[in-house]
């Protein structure tokens, strides 16, 4: 004979077992000041003796928030799981860490330009929060973003200040952002100090990549404070990161007369460590390369690539904080960078 199965006990239950009513049980399973500790306790107790699970979600709408975080992360259209910027993924798992010390959960979604796109995640009750994480390259992406932030609807007082950006091109958005200056400013010390003279940038001083143009900037701020001649090797922005990489490697060589090379971004400075190892260039005895975002596969290239690091963990932290608490400045927040020294370039 098979048997029923067990009803599961309600608040009703648990009320008719500790002698209270069901809104004092509500109460005292929410915290709730007002209920005294004997009657808390006696509540608790009852529940533990039905085995009374809170419907945690219900519980949440009742007190207005979701305790969860939603985080759009943009991808290019080409993007593959083998092809997407492993940068973002580290750049993700440190704002699903912060989320987490914040009893947070993350509502993630992949977007890109080509398909729907989708933002309104605390309008429509799902989140108390939104990070949004990208190239600015995603440009069909970040304008959406940049639209539903200025929307009437969506700047609500309920929803004011909930969101933060990784990556957008749009200086009126909460962004959080890279110490790039700095981190163009410590590349071009650190190969100095190693007795590099003659340091090329490789990259974009573009307007659409923000991030390139701000760690231009700080190479020819301190190439001019050390006396040092610029020179920049423009790439292609329509290959890929490798891909320019390489190239960057191959006008190096050809000009013949520079002995150091400050790479806009780690994919890219892998894509010139691949060239120059299968050309046979020493690195770092003819050439010293360093790159730019600190990502995990540096350790394991050939030689592992001495890059500018940012602070993934304070990152997400701040990721978290501004879209949670809306702290951010006007003018966004920097996360401090730090030279990570690798085999790539000489010994200081």
């Amino acid at each position: 004979m098979t048997q029923s199965p067990r009803k599961r006990p309600t608040s009703f239950d648990v009320a008719h077992l500790a002698g209270v009513s069901q809104s004092t049980v509500s109460r005292a399973l929410a915290g709730s000041p007002s209920i005294t500790e004997a009657t808390r306790n006696r509540v608790m107790a009852a529940a533990a003796e039905l085995d009374y699970l809170v419907d945690e979600r219900a519980a949440r709408l009742r007190r207005g928030t979701t305790s969860t975080l939603a985080v759009v992360v943009l991808r290019r259209p080409e993007d593959t799981v083998r092809s997407a910027n492993p940068f973002y993924q580290e750049l993700l798992y440190s704002v699903c860490e912060a989320a987490a010390t914040r009893q947070l959960d993350t509502l993630v979604s992949l977007q890109s330009d080509d398909g729907d796109l989708s933002g309104r995640y605390v309008e429509q009750g799902q989140a108390d929060g939104l990070v949004v994480i990208g190239s600015p390259t995603n440009v069909r992406a970040w304008e959406y973003f940049h639209e539903l932030e200025a929307d009437t609807s969506y700047d609500s007082p309920d929803t004011i200040g909930h969101a933060a950006y990784w990556g957008t091109p749009h200086e009126d958005m909460r962004w959080v952002r890279a110490d790039n200056a700095t981190g163009g400013r410590l590349a071009v010390r650190h190969l100095t100090d190693a007795g590099y003279r003659s340091i090329a940038y490789a990259g974009s001083d573009g307007n659409v990549q923000q991030q390139f143009r701000e760690r231009h900037e700080g190479y020819l701020a301190e190439m001019a404070d050390r006396g040092l001649a610029p020179r920049m090797i423009a790439v292609d922005q329509d290959s890929s990161r490798e891909d320019q990489g390489r190239a960057a490697a191959d006008a190096v060589l050809a000009a013949g007369d520079v002995d150091a090379m400050f790479v806009a971004c780690d994919r890219m400075a892998l894509g010139v460590l691949d060239r120059l190892s299968g050309l046979g260039t020493n690195v770092p005895g003819d050439i010293g390369v360093v790159g730019f975002d600190g990502m995990g596969a540096g350790r394991f290239s050939n030689p592992p690539l001495s890059t500018i690091e940012p602070d993934l963990a304070a990152a997400g932290k701040m990721l978290v904080d501004a879209a949670i608490d809306g702290v951010a400045q006007a003018d966004g927040v920097r996360v401090p960078v730090r030279y990570v020294a690798r085999s790539s370039v000489r010994s200081e």
